[in-house]
């Protein structure tokens, strides 16, 4: 029998994984949660969503995209959880346990949960009972505008339960999506969080007018300061150089579609952080985790300049010419 599998949310990500389930040869049956019922008429219509990859063409049945999220996911025994991690209590207001006992939850949200202070594994198992053994993370690199242009791109699925990483993973292969399968979902949801970080400081000093040997300089030490956090916070063999950290590191710190280094970049050039935000009119996932992970730091005492010059950047108001001097002076 197919699996029946629920994507929720409704943004650029969320498209491209849809777009990727799609092409998937596997059988299975897709079912798509928006809030926007503007947008799911739109697709009915249409056929591809009107605010986020509208290059994409949808293949879902109309009678499998609504806005009831308890309704939608009933059936299904697999989750896909792609809402930024700011929403995403909003977007599970009058789900219970109950509603996703059984099932397993995809993560591919690549944030901490405000207030909570968690990553969405731990926020799971926390406030819905899932055990960690029924988590996925989809981690990168991997942006969602390459992948709408089928250029070539890898995933890596990760799972304390192998099988069930190989399982998902094999629902996501296609001629343009390659897969790796991992157990570590501390670590791969922790960098992936981490480079957004990363991203917004390699912005900022792209738009202070650093150049590129220093871009170098400050990824290299940011993938170091990914080592020692992860290492910290759930200390497994894990080699930091692959794709699922470094990689992902690398291209969300470079690239042209990477929307926490855009939001860095303006902050950069003297946006305030209100105005970038209202400009860009996408969520830099890296503005709220910055706060989150100074927070979480504050019981592992990692040393972690980079995240503490973003941080008194964007949340103590602090020069980023001065915090960017300060900061160079720290790296090797």
């Amino acid at each position: 029998m197919h699996k029946k599998i629920a994507v929720v949310g409704g943004g650029s990500w969320a498209t491209a994984i849809i777009k990727i389930l799609s092409d998937n040869l596997i059988g299975k049956e897709i079912y798509w949660w928006m809030r926007n019922p503007e947008s799911i008429e739109h697709i009915r219509h249409y056929n591809h969503n009107p605010h986020y990859l509208s290059s994409v063409e949808i293949k879902i049945p109309d009678e499998n995209l609504s806005t009831n999220l308890k309704e939608l996911i009933a059936p299904c025994e697999l989750i896909v959880l792609n809402v930024p991690a700011a929403f995403l209590k909003a977007a599970l207001a009058g789900i219970s346990p109950e509603d996703l006992k059984g099932k397993k939850i995809i993560s591919a949200i690549k944030g901490i949960v405000p207030d909570e202070n968690m990553i969405i594994g731990e926020f799971l198992n926390k406030h819905y009972q899932i055990p960690f053994s029924d988590i996925i993370v989809i981690s990168g690199p991997c942006h969602a505008e390459e992948v709408a242009l089928e250029k070539l791109s890898y995933l890596t699925i990760a799972s304390q339960d192998p099988d069930l990483a190989a399982d998902f993973a094999a629902m996501l292969n296609t001629r343009y999506i390659k897969t790796n399968v991992s157990d570590d979902i501390y670590g791969t949801e922790y960098s992936a969080v981490l480079k957004n970080i990363y991203a917004i400081a390699s912005g900022i000093c792209r738009g202070i007018g650093y150049g590129d040997n220093f871009q170098a300089v400050l990824i290299s030490n940011a993938i170091r300061e990914t080592s020692r956090f992860v290492e910290a916070i759930h200390p497994i063999q894990r080699d930091i150089k692959e794709s699922a950290y470094l990689g992902d590191l690398l291209v969300t710190a470079y690239s042209q579609f990477s929307r926490n280094r855009t939001f860095g970049f303006m902050v950069g050039k003297g946006y305030t952080v209100t105005s970038a935000q209202l400009e860009m009119n996408m969520i830099a996932e890296g503005y709220y985790a910055v706060n989150c992970l100074h927070q979480i730091n504050k019981a592992f005492k990692v040393n972690m300049p980079i995240c503490r010059a973003v941080y008194a950047i964007l949340y103590e108001r602090h020069s980023p010419q001065i915090e960017m001097k300060l900061l160079s002076e720290q790296l090797t």
